[in-house]
């Protein structure tokens, strides 16, 4: 899920298909992983976590601008093929759901878009539901693939961008997982070898 600044970049058009959602009649549910987990900027009337089997959460996404830059890229997370991951679920609220549809399009879909936001089963406390997940779009050239631990790592601890260091981002992520009592194996030792790297270099 990109790290975005108020200020989006141009979005791709719309579908038809998630045009409709800003008059749904239903509730619309937003699955969040990443930076939308602690630092939504659009409206959003309820949360819950919520498990989604069948894709887990990567930092798998250059960034050449947030978290890094075209001569030092940085990575950010998106939804990878493959696994589980436990987020968050954010309700939409009914009055301000077109704002909110345009805000979470605005500031994920920059063109070419390197997420499809579609419908999948999400597991809550209450039964299952129909969540939109970003999930990344493998043919993108911002796409990373899976790295290695000890590559991702080297990359995330000397990458910085507009909105500040790569391990920033990590660690904020990594905290709102604790938070609501997440554990993220991956990610907790990713950080730990972001961290080494920091004191054998520091």
């Amino acid at each position: 899920m990109l790290d975005k600044t108020p200020e989006f970049a141009s979005a791709d058009p719309m579908p038809p298909e998630i045009a409709a959602l800003r008059n749904a009649v239903v509730p619309v549910w937003i699955f969040a992983y990443g930076s939308l987990m602690w630092d939504p900027d659009f409206p959003r009337a309820e949360a819950e976590s919520a498990l989604l089997r069948g894709y887990h959460r990567s930092f798998c996404l250059y960034s050449y601008d947030y978290r890094g830059t075209r001569a030092r890229p940085g990575l950010t997370l998106g939804l990878d093929r493959g696994g589980a991951c436990w987020g968050i679920l954010l309700r939409l609220p009914p009055e301000a759901l077109a704002e909110a549809v345009d805000r979470l399009w605005e500031r994920e879909m920059t063109a070419p878009r390197v997420y499809d936001l579609r419908p999948l089963p999400v597991r809550t406390a209450s039964g299952t539901r129909k969540a939109y997940a970003l999930t990344v779009r493998r043919d993108h050239p911002d796409y990373a693939g899976r790295l290695s631990l000890e590559a991702a790592a080297r990359i995330i601890a000397g990458a910085a961008g507009q909105r500040g260091a790569c391990r920033d981002y990590l660690a904020d992520t990594e905290r709102r997982l604790a938070a609501l009592g997440i554990a993220d194996a991956p990610l907790q030792r990713l950080a730990e070898c972001v961290a080494a790297l920091a004191v054998t270099t520091g």
